[in-house]
């Protein structure tokens, strides 16, 4: 195979992870079958793919974190084969993974970020100067003198991409690192990198799940089963019809438009694809012929919960991890509704978790209290007696959920929190199938190693280990963050089919759009202190997300430069609602337009 100076060439590659110990009956697992990949250098790249398609393998392949079993990998000219080359392409090579705390190795900050330039022997003042601008760049700066341990799930993938970019690397590859960054920080981290490849002719490569982050690249690989399924340009890629079938999906605002489409008997083209302002006008052409007739049947907006009735009250709650000079947490009052699904946004490192963690006594408060209400009475967090009850009420599944497995098998692993509720053997199974059931794990999940599960399957399995106690309150932690657009849309079911049954769920979330289609309320943190509870009606409205300084969701953004086309072109055009659903958004555009039409007409 001819050395490409200016390519990235892997060529006929296989990989296979070997299988542990208890099961060395079973083959080798099969993550990479033959792939074949050129990637041109400058370039921004995406590679997208379902869970377990063998995405960040091949990541791993190509900053040889892993050695093919066979076919050819060549970086730039260089052999990876040859060993003389391998540190060479290992120093001018940087990957950032989804969790970060398997990245951070250093107790303190700055020493995190300067560990990698210092192995690779880069002296001072370079050295010193590499690492404060790093720091600059994601935001950590002025906490450089801090303990890594200290830093929020979102603040340390801050940390782990600082590090990255302290190496000063050709190829940066980014393994679903923006997922645990709030929108703001996901933006300006985008920015910074593309900044980075223009300026110093960096490589870049993303491995993401979020397709409108995908439309921001030169070229889309998408890969199904250890191959490469499809490639080509976002505007190619995504007029393609075979997506959901890899578990991908089309971004918000196609999504939306190709709704508009169907509505009213046109279709989409790459050229119509490729820009805001083409989109649009292609819209505008479309709702703008004649002979369109109003959808309808468009739902209102859910109203299930019983605003009389509190299940949980926050109270004056406040909270510092290092001795009350800096509050994580101040002043927090808040009620949960029974039967509501609440979300809880705010930037990385607000005071979101720390306030969830409070919700079970995991925190126990010192300063204010949470009460629990329930049929036997109020329970206190700040009580230790009350604590083996609340945890009973209060279930929390947390944002990594490999943390809450550790048993042989998911089955036992969901049978835990039972045992030690001294529930009867015989009376445990009906309990634990009635769980599984609600998450949609299998009978073969369940006979299961929980480290041998996807990404997805052990969120379920953590849920099923707090849903068999029958909690009334659900705490999730960022529980669609790294699935991929099936697996979250699967997800979500599962948490208003919880929420349809009685269980109130609370939310953690950095994805707007998401917040905005599940959550009956919205509660925005800053700063450790509640700025604002809405419904998504009330928060997602330009004038007061401007005020709260909160980005919208991306429907939102893109609907709102339609609707202000339109209302050009029909001054009394009325529009019955914000949507937050491309659907249901796309039908309300198009009702509005008929109506608006006909009324001129008349």
């Amino acid at each position: 195979m001819p050395e490409d100076p200016n390519s990235i060439v892997i060529k006929d590659v296989s990989f296979s992870y070997d299988v542990s110990e208890e099961d060395s009956d079973k083959p080798p697992r099969l993550a990479l079958d033959g792939i074949s990949v050129t990637i041109k250098k400058g370039s921004y790249t995406a590679i997208l793919g379902s869970n377990g398609s063998g995405k960040s393998t091949l990541a791993k392949i190509i900053d040889i974190l892993e050695l093919p079993d066979s076919g050819k990998v060549v970086i730039f000219g260089k052999d990876a084969e040859d060993d003389d080359l391998f540190w060479d392409i290992r120093s001018n090579c940087c990957c950032v993974f989804q969790n970060p705390d398997n990245q951070i190795v250093g107790t303190m900050i700055e020493e995190d970020v300067a560990f990698g330039p210092e192995n690779l022997g880069i002296p001072n003042p370079e050295l010193r100067e590499r690492v404060d601008q790093a720091l600059k760049d994601v935001g950590l700066y002025e906490y450089r003198h801090k303990e890594t341990m200290a830093l929020s799930g979102g603040q340390k993938q801050k940390l782990a991409i600082a590090g990255a970019l302290a190496m000063r690397p050709d190829i940066l590859i980014l393994d679903e690192a923006t997922a645990m960054l709030d929108p703001s920080s996901r933006d300006d981290f985008l920015e910074l990198v593309e900044k980075m490849r223009i300026e110093k002719g960096l490589t870049l490569i993303t491995i993401t799940h979020d397709m409108t982050e995908a439309l921001r690249c030169d070229k889309l690989i998408i890969v199904h089963k250890g191959k490469v399924a499809m490639q080509g340009t976002p505007e190619e890629i995504f007029l393609s019809e075979d997506l959901w079938k890899y578990g991908l999906k089309r971004p918000v605002k196609f999504n939306f438009a190709f709704e508009i489409a169907k509505l009213t008997g046109s279709t989409l083209t790459k050229d119509d694809l490729k820009s805001n302002e083409s989109l649009v006008a292609s819209l505008i052409r479309m709702l703008t012929k004649p002979g369109l007739k109003a959808p309808g049947n468009i739902s209102s907006e859910k109203t299930g919960t019983d605003d009389n009735e509190i299940i949980m009250s926050v109270k004056d709650l406040s909270y510092s991890y290092d001795g009350g000079e800096t509050q994580a947490i101040e002043n927090i009052n808040l009620d949960i509704r029974k039967g509501e699904v609440l979300g809880i946004v705010g930037e990385s490192g607000c005071g979101k978790t720390t306030l969830i963690s409070h919700m079970n006594s995991i925190i126990r408060p010192k300063n204010g209290d949470v009460i629990i209400h329930t049929k036997d009475g109020d329970l206190s967090c700040r009580n230790k007696k009350d604590t083996l009850k609340i945890r009973q009420n209060v279930g929390l599944v947390f944002q990594y959920p490999e943390y809450q497995l550790f048993e042989e098998t998911v089955y036992k692993d969901i049978a835990y929190g039972l045992k030690k509720m001294n529930v009867k053997k015989e009376d445990q199974k009906d309990l634990i199938m009635d769980a599984a059931s609600k998450v949609g794990l299998t009978e073969r999940e369940l006979n299961s190693s929980p480290f041998e599960l996807s990404g997805g399957q052990k969120r379920r399995a953590a849920m099923a280990g707090v849903l068999v106690m029958n909690p009334g309150i659900l705490v999730l932690d960022e529980p669609a963050s790294g699935l991929d657009p099936k697996g979250r849309q699967e997800m979500f079911a599962i948490i208003r089919g919880l929420r349809d049954s009685g269980t109130t769920i609370i939310l953690v979330s950095h994805n707007m759009d998401e917040a905005a289609v599940n959550c009956d309320r919205i509660c925005l943190i800053d700063n450790g202190k509640i700025k604002a509870v809405g419904t998504p009606s009330e928060l997602f409205v330009k004038q007061r997300a401007d005020e709260l300084k909160i980005q919208l969701p991306r429907i939102t953004r893109f609907s709102a430069v339609l609707r202000t086309e339109l209302e050009e072109i029909y001054p009394d055009i009325v529009f019955s609602g914000n949507y937050f659903d491309p659907e249901k958004e796309a039908k309300v555009i198009v009702e509005a337009v008929c109506k608006a039409g006909d009324k001129h007409a008349q």
